[in-house]
């Protein structure tokens, strides 16, 4: 039903007319030193993609690459980190398959179900369509001051404790409320991903930048150059379609530091980020009850808007 024409979250397979499969898979380097909250990061950056899709994930087989000298219980509590997060999301790890390699990296392969006429996509916006964000914005540069020792992992417990949140909330409210559009927020931060949506949906948007939710310490972070490696590759990615009226392009040298700090923050590229969710405006307050009833404290950040495809402005 959906393979990656349209880089959706998961691959889409219908068994037969009450039961499709979503198929996904996701692995990345530490980004925590803790083993455990990295275990625990990587599994509900996994998960959620089966929840973007508004699917169930129900078996895991973890994908393990460390070298030897990092010995057994280091890759033990990184198992025992995802492991927790799968038992919360009732998700049964059933295997996986290890390697010796020089940089650690740990990661799921997901498989879960929805009912194929429940598949939400990352396309299908509507003209007129609240975004709603459920999760603040910020993983990437947070983590980045987190590895220049500029955090620690109690000061940065915030985030690490949002990255290793499930989205099942988000997947459970927007099946009930029905939304247009869903995805989850990742490495192509979030304009990144919100003109995957409006470009497969045929449609531009608006971002209010004061209305997005960010970690404490973002701004400031970024206006001092405190970001990850990829953010100047997805600011040169997003600049093609992102329309800021009033503030200079990235490369204008003429920019202010508080300017590059809002680039910066609109593509940082995040981890296990939150949901991404555009909705009907008479369905926007249902919504929103939906999420907060289940703890989640949704932003609306913007809207989906009839013009060029994928193009984006801020306000």
């Amino acid at each position: 039903m959906v393979g990656f024409e349209t880089s959706d979250d998961a691959a889409v397979f219908r068994l037969d007319e009450n039961t499709a499969l979503l198929l996904t898979v996701d692995f990345f380097t530490p980004i925590v030193d803790d083993p455990y909250d990295f275990g625990r990061i990587t599994a509900a950056n996994a998960l959620s993609d089966i929840y973007a899709m508004g699917g169930r994930p129900l078996t895991a087989m973890n994908l393990v690459a460390f070298p030897c000298s990092l010995g057994p219980d280091v890759v033990a509590e990184v198992l025992r980190g995802g492991g927790d997060v799968c038992r919360e999301a009732g998700t049964i790890v059933v295997g996986g398959h290890t390697i010796d390699d020089k940089e650690p990296k740990f990661g799921l392969s997901v498989l879960g179900t929805v009912a194929p006429d429940r598949v939400i996509r990352n396309v299908g916006a509507r003209a007129g369509d609240a975004l709603v964000l459920t999760k603040s914005l910020g993983t990437g540069i947070i983590g980045t001051a987190l590895k220049q020792g500029l955090e620690d992992e109690e000061s940065a417990r915030e985030v690490i404790e949002s990255m290793a949140t499930l989205n099942r909330a988000a997947a459970e409210a927007m099946q009930e409320v029905g939304v247009s559009a869903a995805t989850d927020v990742t490495g192509f931060g979030i304009v990144g991903h919100l003109h995957e949506m409006l470009e497969g949906s045929g449609l531009a948007g608006e971002i209010h930048f004061d209305a997005l939710p960010l970690f404490p310490g973002v701004l400031s972070y970024a206006a001092r150059g405190v970001v990850p490696g990829r953010t100047a590759d997805v600011i040169a990615y997003a600049s093609d379609f992102v329309d800021w009226p009033g503030y200079p392009a990235p490369e204008d040298h003429d920019a202010s530091a508080e300017d590059l700090a809002r680039w910066r923050v609109l593509c940082d590229p995040q981890t296990s980020g939150g949901m991404l969710i555009a909705v009907a405006q008479k369905r926007l307050g249902q919504l929103v009850d939906a999420l907060r009833s289940r703890g989640v404290e949704p932003s609306v950040i913007g809207r989906a808007l009839e013009g060029e495809s994928g193009r984006i402005h801020i306000s």
